[in-house]
C-alpha cells in the first residue's frame, strides 16, 4: 500500500479560523500527504474571515462561539448532511485532532464502520481550568478525554514527555511521536534587526526579555507578569519584547506598562521578532510541544521555560536553556538574572539551541504520521481477511 492509496478524513476543532502552531502543524500535515498523492477531506468549524487560508478540502462543522472566549468556536456534532458528506467521500482512516462533540461523534461513525482511527494530541485541554479558577474540574475533563482516547486505534504526541502523560494517564497502548518541525527560511538568527529593536525602544546593548505566543491567561501570562515584577524589584536591568496578540493583551498590559508589545507577528517579520530577543520566556504548561521555544532555539535565543510537557523534550537544561518548576516565579528570576548579566552563557546557550533546532525538518516528521496511517490501515486489513 501506498501514500497515493490513502484516503484521510480528518476533524479539526480548529483548522484555520485562529492562527495557533497546533492547527498550522495540521496543515502542514495535509499539504505534505496531498503532495505524495493522498487524498484528504478536513472537517472543522469555518468562520467569515479565518486566520489564514485552508490546505486541501475544508468542510465546515456546525459550532457556536465560546460563551467566554468568542473567538473560538465549539463544534456541535455531525449533521446529516455532514454524515452523507463522509460517506460520499469515503475514507479508509478517520483522523481527529481534537477531544469535543464532533470528534467523539466521528469516532463512533468510524467504529461502526470498522475504519482505524489515529488521534493526534495538540494540547492539554485538562489543564486549562486552573487558569480560570476552575481546577477541580481537572479529573472530569482527564475522564472524558480518556473516554474519547482510547476508543482510537493509535495516538500521536508531539513529544516525548506527552507521550509519557499520556501514558501514565491511560489513554492508549499504542502511543507514538508526531514532532513538530521549524521553518529555518523565516526562524534563523541573521533575522536579528537592531533597527527594529530601537523602533520599540530596545536598545544594542539593553537584554530583551521576550515572550512569544497568543495572549491568553493559560500561556502563563500571570507567571510571566510576576517573574518581571521579581526582576524590577531586584534592580536587574532588562527590556521586556511581547511578540504576539489575545484577549488578555489589556490584562498584560497594565501588569507590565513599561513592556514593548509588537503585536501579532507572521512570517518574515515574526523571524525578524524572534530573532531580535535576547531570552525568551516560557513559562506555559499547557503545551504538548512548544512550537515558540523551538522558534526560538532556531533564532539563536535560549529559552526559559517551565519543566512540563513539550519544552522538557526540546530544551537541555544547563546547555540550551533552563528549565525551573512551573509556577515559580522566584527561581524564573533567578535563571533570567543569570542570563541578562551574562552574555557568554546567553550566546553559548543560543548557539547549542540553533544547533539543535537542526534534527527538526517537517518533512521528515510528518512522513511518520503518513506511515501509521498506512500501519493502521494495513492492520486493519488484515484483521478484516483473518476475520473472514
Amino acid at each position: 500500500m501506498e501514500l497515493s492509496d490513502l484516503r484521510i478524513a480528518l476533524f479539526s476543532g480548529n483548522y484555520n479560523y485562529v492562527r495557533d502552531g497546533a492547527n498550522q502543524a495540521l496543515n502542514r500535515l495535509v499539504g505534505y500527504l496531498l503532495r505524495h498523492g493522498a487524498q484528504v477531506r478536513v472537517y472543522a468549524p469555518t468562520v467569515e474571515r479565518p486566520a489564514f487560508e485552508p490546505t486541501g478540502d475544508l468542510v465546515g462543522l456546525p459550532s457556536m462561539a465560546f460563551p467566554t472566549r468568542g473567538e473560538y468556536r465549539f463544534p456541535l456534532g455531525l449533521s446529516r448532511a455532514i454524515r452523507a458528506d463522509i460517506a460520499g467521500f469515503a475514507p479508509n482512516v478517520l483522523h481527529v485532532s481534537s477531544p469535543d462533540v464532533s470528534g467523539h461523534r466521528a469516532v463512533s461513525w468510524a467504529r461502526e464502520r470498522g475504519l482505524p482511527i489515529l488521534a493526534s494530541v495538540h494540547t492539554r485541554f485538562d489543564t486549562y481550568p486552573r487558569y480560570y479558577g476552575l481546577g477541580f474540574t481537572e479529573p472530569l475533563l482527564t475522564a472524558i478525554m480518556r473516554r474519547f482516547y482510547v476508543r482510537c486505534d493509535a495516538l500521536v504526541a508531539p513529544s516525548e514527555s506527552m507521550a509519557e502523560v499520556l501514558r501514565q494517564d491511560r489513554m492508549g497502548r499504542d502511543i507514538g511521536i508526531w514532532s513538530r518541525g521549524v521553518d529555518r527560511t523565516i526562524f534563523d538568527p541573521s533575522c536579528r534587526d537592531p533597527a527594529w529593536r530601537a523602533g520599540l525602544g530596545i536598545g544594542q546593548d539593553d537584554v530583551a526579555i521576550g515572550f512569544l505566543g497568543r495572549l491568553v491567561m493559560e500561556k502563563g501570562l500571570d507567571v510571566f507578569a510576576d517573574t518581571i515584577t521579581a526582576l524590577k524589584q531586584r534592580g536587574v536591568a532588562h527590556k521586556v519584547l511581547v511578540i504576539g496578540d489575545g484577549p488578555a493583551r489589556g490584562w498584560l498590559e497594565q501588569r507590565l506598562p513599561d513592556a514593548a508589545f509588537a503585536g501579532f507577528q507572521t512570517g518574515a517579520d515574526l523571524g525578524r521578532a524572534t530573532a531580535s530577543m535576547d531570552v525568551l520566556f516560557n513559562p506555559s504548561t499547557t503545551e504538548t510541544f512548544g512550537n515558540v521555544t523551538l522558534e526560538a532555539m532556531a533564532s539563536g535565543i535560549p529559552v526559559v521555560a517551565a519543566a512540563a510537557t513539550g519544552s522538557e523534550s526540546l530544551v537541555a537544561d544547563g546547555v540550551s536553556g533552563r528549565l525551573a518548576p512551573p509556577g515559580n516565579a522566584a527561581l524564573f528570576a533567578d535563571v533570567l538574572q543569570a542570563y541578562v548579566e551574562q552574555p557568554q552563557l546567553r550566546l553559548a546557550h543560543g548557539q547549542a539551541g540553533e544547533h539543535r533546532s537542526r534534527a527538526f525538518d517537517w518533512d521528515r516528521i510528518n512522513h511518520t504520521v503518513a506511515e501509521t496511517y498506512l500501519r493502521l490501515v494495513k492492520a486493519r486489513s488484515a484483521s478484516g481477511r483473518a476475520g473472514g
